[in-house]
């Protein structure tokens, strides 16, 4: 729908015109026009008069969710590969099914139309969980404005959704303390911290605890999958300056490398210390076994679940906001444990 702005031009009227109209909040808004929590009599009779006095018709996400005729959710993965993706949906779906709703999947890897596919998507579902950066904040605001039910997961929060995550930092600053008592001379980082909010904290975290320790933390960018480790530790390890020490951003990242140091003849353990991220399956069986920090993941998606069904049904209207820990494990990639 259009307002006038001037008699020249027409614009359309969003869900923030209506609540500067009405002088209330945005969330007061769409509670009063879905139904999700209870409004004042007084307050939702000014919202209706704003709506009707601006001509304002919200979202197609919007009505459907108040409809509540979609009885699925939908999750969106920046990529589909990888065991970490697997835990967090296995946990996602189980917890999901549970509540009696079905999931849509969607991964934006390859997607020139990512934001696109995303608000399509929104529009068929009665709440949404998004994973890392896969869109724009904008479109993140944009969708909890026209009263989608919005979770994010391992991203920094956006006004108007939930977000769940792991402390990375903490474990990270252990994983560096770990390091320090090996004495390295060189530590890489493999990964590539601006990529995405998890790494970051990662990377900060082991940064910080070497540098206390006089330890100089260099990166070296790679894409999280085992064979990115690989090349990149190749070309590390290969080097003249080789380092002793790679802290991987993740486990496939770590196997990768792991896989290269053994091509180029070191040991792994004696030769250069390696370390991974998540804990996921192959690690644990790994030769040498492989030191890493354990996240939750299918614990986060089954959190995940929960807490957009809090907010489909309308038994939770506060924002929730939480953090699960992880937890250093200590095995023999980085040599005898000291």
């Amino acid at each position: 729908m259009t307002a006038d702005d001037g008699g020249t031009s027409r614009r359309t009227v969003t869900i923030y015109d209506v609540a500067e109209h009405a002088g209330v909040a945005i969330a007061t808004v769409s509670r009063a026009l879905h139904g999700s929590a209870p409004v004042a009599t007084a307050t939702r009779e000014r919202v209706l008069a704003s709506v009707a006095e601006l001509g304002f018709r919200p979202s197609h996400a919007g009505t459907s969710l108040a409809q509540r005729r979609h009885a699925a959710n939908g999750i969106v993965f920046p990529d589909l590969s990888g065991p970490y993706y697997a835990e967090v949906l296995l946990g996602y779906e189980e917890a999901a099914s549970q509540r009696g709703r079905s999931v849509l999947v969607l991964a934006t890897r390859g997607r020139a139309d990512a934001e696109s596919a995303v608000r399509d998507l929104a529009g068929r579902v009665d709440g949404l969980v998004l994973l890392g950066r896969t869109v724009s904040d904008a479109l993140v605001a944009d969708l909890t404005a026209g009263g989608l039910p919005v979770v994010l997961v391992a991203r920094p929060g956006v006004v108007g959704a939930d977000a769940i995550g792991t402390d990375g930092h903490t474990a990270a600053r252990l994983l560096g303390e770990h390091l320090a008592t090996h004495h390295p001379r060189r530590v890489v980082f493999v990964g590539t911290p601006e990529d995405s909010p998890d790494v970051v904290a990662r990377w900060r975290g082991v940064h910080d605890a070497l540098a206390e320790h006089g330890i100089d933390l260099t990166v070296a960018p790679c894409r999280l999958d085992e064979s990115s480790g690989t090349r990149v530790a190749t070309d590390l390890l290969g080097g003249t300056h080789a380092p002793d020490a790679l802290v991987c951003a993740n486990d496939e990242i770590a196997l990768g490398a792991i896989v290269a140091a053994e091509g180029i003849g070191l040991a792994v353990g004696r030769d250069v210390a390696i370390t991974g991220w998540d804990d996921v399956m192959a690690a644990r069986h790994a030769r040498p076994a492989l030191t890493t920090v354990r996240q939750p993941m299918r614990a986060l998606g089954a959190l995940a679940a929960e807490a957009l069904d809090e907010r489909i049904t309308g038994s939770r209207t506060t924002l929730r906001h939480e953090s699960l820990a992880t937890d250093l494990v200590v095995r023999d990639s980085c040599g005898p444990h000291a």
